[in-house]
Formats: structure tokens, sequence, C-alpha cells
């Protein structure tokens, strides 16, 4: 039409393909036709329940090329190494545990055995993991363990001994990744043909702090290369709350970037994580090769009950098409005594998600119970469900991460039926009110229980969607109008997507 106006054509001229083509789209306005769909999301949703593992902190998962998941963590008497496996995240929660390692009676790894991890390199596997001596327990040091074979729970353990550094300082928490610049496979560890570096945390000699995040290449895998560069030290008040540390650093490689966590501050409730940042084609030794954010990236939750969360590592999901941040915590905030000397810290998973600028949004450490969802739009897959001002909407680019996060758990009203639990406001919940969707208090009555319950559909636009239909007013199902949420009849297509989304 365009092109008529600018030229004078007549509709006659415009010929027949052009005419069909027009009268095809106005017909589609008049009935409501979809727009066409963008397909489901690269990254689907998963759904896992936290606790993963009680008392066992300082989590490491590696998933294997043999389809198992391989945990390893500090068990709170700091006194062995355990293993366990599964095909599964969940199934780690009830694995068998084996004892691969126990510590020396005297001398050298003879306490605080810390921060185990385990890697599977050239056809055997390694444990990094730190420890104390018998004449002092703090004079702690990293080690390293090496398997007689391929399969770790019938192995013999070898002790290659200490990981030793050109500094004779308080050192732990040693992590080890693959990077190749030139484009290998993205994750936790990049091309095999790439170069091995070793990441940890040591007292930096000269500088008045715990503990700081070192990096160099390694040699083999128990002996570094070349002169270590520091990455980072604590110099941030929240880096600094009871006592200066840097510690715990990991890696996963997204988006042309390795982002590199570590944690900060006293084993507490002021525990929490800051992000380090390089280019992939970047040169990893220097230190002006990375950024450091200002502010943590993941903090204690009075919300949802969840204090002193990091010491993380990364996963996948069980198809790869999801990355699980795996971390420790407590379910409480006062502590008697010494951190150190409480044993509850806990193994907690949850979905790591990525904003539209390629960086990760970590979210909230979120509550107890089944991990929550995001819901994006079948027909406009930059917007998710959120709630703003309590007003549940479809918007794009939330990087409040949790105020687009639902847990889906058993309907309030009944049986068969689901309800949408925010997850930064635990006890509210998806209601309509009037045909619009709020996010409000459970106030226990029926009507809130009946007007905050749906049946979940298979996609009315697609089955690889989900669909909403409330509970007490049948035939009506959770859609967007204007990117606000109503319950609303799905009597058209267009209707249809509006109804539809998927899990994230």
């Amino acid at each position: 039409m365009t092109r008529q106006v600018r030229t004078g054509r007549s509709w006659s001229q415009a010929g027949p393909i052009m005419v069909t083509a027009l009268f095809a789209l106005l017909m589609g306005l008049v009935v409501g036709a979809a727009p066409a769909p963008a397909g489901p999301p690269a990254s689907p949703g998963v759904r896992y329940t936290n606790p993963l593992v009680e008392q066992r902190a300082d989590p490491h998962i590696f998933k294997h090329a043999d389809g198992y998941y391989y945990y390893t963590a500090t068990v709170p008497e700091y006194d062995r190494i355990i293993l366990r496996r599964s095909k599964t995240l969940q199934g780690l929660s009830t694995a068998r545990e084996q004892v691969i390692w126990t510590k020396h009676r005297t001398g050298e790894m003879a306490a605080h055995i810390w921060a185990p991890e385990i890697h599977f390199i050239d056809g055997r596997w390694y444990v990094y993991f730190a420890a104390g001596s018998s004449d002092d327990v703090w004079r702690i040091r990293m080690y390293v363990l090496e398997s007689s074979g391929a399969d770790p729970f019938a192995s013999t353990w070898a002790e290659k001994g200490q990981l030793v550094t050109p500094w004779d300082t308080f050192s732990l928490d040693a992590s080890t990744f693959v990077h190749d610049t030139g484009g290998g496979p993205e994750g936790q560890g990049g091309g095999k043909d790439g170069v091995r570096y070793l990441i940890w945390a040591q007292q930096p000699p000269g500088v008045d702090v715990n503990s700081g995040i070192y990096i160099a290449r390694m040699r083999n895998p128990w002996t570094i290369s070349g002169t270590p560069t520091l990455l980072s030290t604590p110099t941030y008040g929240w880096e600094t709350v009871g006592f200066k540390v840097n510690e715990g650093p990991a890696v996963i490689r997204r988006n042309g970037r390795l982002f590199m966590t570590y944690s900060a501050s006293a084993t507490d409730a002021n525990y929490c994580m800051g992000l380090l940042t390089a280019s992939a084609s970047a040169d990893l030794l220097d230190p002006a090769s990375w950024s450091k954010t200002r502010t943590p990236v993941f903090t204690s939750n009075d919300a949802t009950g969840q204090y002193g969360p990091g010491h993380n590592s990364f996963t996948t999901s069980e198809d790869g098409r999801s990355d699980i941040l795996v971390y420790h915590d407590r379910n409480y905030e006062e502590i008697d005594g010494d951190p150190l000397d409480d044993p509850n810290r806990r193994t907690r998973v949850q979905k790591l998600y990525w904003n539209a600028d390629g960086t990760p949004n970590f979210g909230i450490p979120v509550s107890d119970g089944v991990t929550p969802y995001r819901f994006s739009s079948y027909n406009h897959p930059d917007r998710f469900i959120r709630h703003r001002d309590f007003r549940a909407r479809l918007d794009r680019n939330v990087t409040n991460l949790a105020d687009s996060q639902f847990r889906m758990v058993p309907g309030l009203a009944g049986s068969g039926t689901v309800s949408l639990e925010s997850a930064n406001h635990p006890g509210y919940y998806l209601r309509h009110r009037d045909h619009e969707v709020w996010l409000d208090r459970d106030d226990g009555s029926t009507r809130f229980s009946r007007d905050a319950t749906f049946h979940r559909r298979s996609g009315l636009a697609g089955p690889a969607g989900v669909s909403l239909e409330s509970y007490n007013r049948p035939g009506r199902h959770v859609g967007h109008s204007a990117h606000l949420l109503y319950v609303q009849p799905a009597e058209t297509p267009a209707a249809r997507a509006d109804a539809t989304f998927y899990l994230e």
C-alpha cells in the first residue's frame, strides 16, 4: 500500500497477489488471528526441591560425560572427603555417600578439611581441597588427590601433595577450568585444547586482608606454572564484614565472556557473592582484563528466610539447556558462637538466568521447597509475567528477577490444581479480582483460595506451552491485554495466544 500511495498506482495496477495478501491480512485482523509464535525457549524451566543436601557446605557438582552428576562438599566435622553421584540433580539428595579420604592423624592434612572439588582431567579424577595441620589447625594450605582409575568410587586415591604457590600463606578453595580463546564450548570449562588455569583464594603478602582471588596457568593437575596474578582483594564494605575475604572462586563462560563468582565477608549472614568479568578473548592473567561489580550479586534474603548464600559452583540441568547455580546457606540468621562451628549450612540449587545484555542474573536465594519458574509470553517472547505495584503484567528485561518468578504449588482450593506463589513475597499469590490478576497475600478465606487457584492446561496455542484456567471462572484463562493480565475468554486464535506461556 505504501508503494501505491507514493506512485499513484490504482488497486487494479497492484495486481492480484498484492490484493489477495491485503485481503488475508484484513481478514486476520477481523477474526483475531494469532501472531506467529517464537517457539519454546532455548532454556526451559527446571524444578528442584531445596535444600538438596543438609549439613553440607561449599558444594561442588561436576556433570560428567558418563551421564552422572558427581557431588562433594565440606562436612561439618571437617575430617573427611565424601562423594555422591546420581543421574539427576535431585537424586543427589538421597544418593549413597562414600568416604573417599580421611584426614591424617598428625602432621599436614590433619585438620579443617575444607571445600573439596572434584574434576575429571585426562582420564583421571582429581580432588582439590584445603587442610590445616595437627600442630596448627589454621595453617590452611591446598592439596590434591588423584584417582587410580576412571571410576572414582572404585579407585584408590594418591596424595599428590600440597599445591604450592610462591607464597607460603593461608590458601584454600582451589578450582580449575580450561579456557580456549579460539571460541571453544561455553559452560564451566571451554574447549579441551585450551589452557588449563587454577583459581584460588590466598592471603596476599603484605596486604591487610584475609584472602584475595588468584589465577595461574597449570603445568599439570597438581602444579601451577608461571607467576600467579592477583585478581581481586576485598575493598568494598560488603566484602569486609567480620573478615576481609574474597574466596571460593568459580567460573562460567557465556556470551563471549568469562564470569567469575567469589564469596565475601564472614561465613554468617553477611556472607555473599561478588562477580568478576572478562572478555573471552582477553588475557586472563592481566588484572586489567577483569572488571568487578561494585555491589554483591547474591545476598541474604529475609523474605525467603535464606542467609549467608555463597561458595558456589555451576552445573547444567539434566538436558544441558539450563545453567544451575549450586551454593550453600542457612535458613536462620542468628548464630551462637563461631559460624564455623555451626553445622547447618546446606547445599541448594536454583536456575541461573541471563539478562538481555548477556550478563548473569542470580536473583535471590529462593525459599525452601520447590524452585520457581518464569513465564514467558507465547506471542511476546521477550516479555515475562511479573508483578509491579502488585498488579500482574507482562514486561521485558525484568532485571529484578524475583519479580518475575513464581512457585507452582498445589492449588489452594483443591487437588489437581495449582497456585502461583511469588518468589520474593512468599505467602502472596496471583489471583483474580474483577477479572484483573493481582498479587495478593493469602488471607485464608475460601474466596481467596478459589480466586488464586487454576487448572494447568496444555498451551491453548501450542502444546509446548501452558495455559492457566481459572478454578472458579471456568472457560476464562490468564491472558494479557495491553500488557496487563486478566482472566478472560480465549475463543479466538489471538486470545488463545495471549493465554499461552512458556515455563522458563
